[in-house]
């Protein structure tokens, strides 16, 4: 039996997955275009750039951890469809 080191897999594309976690691309994104708009939530009316996304998900992320959650843990979360989800699930990622 072959054991696999890691898991890389995905469609018809000539095009790599990126090899990157989400928090990190989230801060390469914000570094290299920090006032693009990232997240447009029109009924709350949010509109925040990379750096504002960046920023709240590292906060979220650090009272995530403070609370005593820790790497592996799940979060479960229903709030479908607004910022607060999308916050989430980058501070979530950032934490691990």
């Amino acid at each position: 039996m072959t054991l696999l080191a890691q898991s890389y897999v995905h469609g018809a594309s000539d095009k790599p997955l990126i090899g990157e976690t989400i928090g990190a691309l989230l801060d390469r994104v914000a570094a290299a275009t920090p006032n693009a708009t990232a997240l447009v939530v029109r009924h709350q009316q949010v509109r925040w750039t990379y750096r504002e996304l960046r920023d709240r998900s590292n906060d979220l992320a650090a009272g995530l951890m403070a609370l005593g959650l820790k790497p592996g843990e799940r979060i479960g979360i229903w709030s479908p469809n607004n910022s607060e989800w999308c916050l989430t699930q980058f501070a979530s990622a950032k934490a691990g």
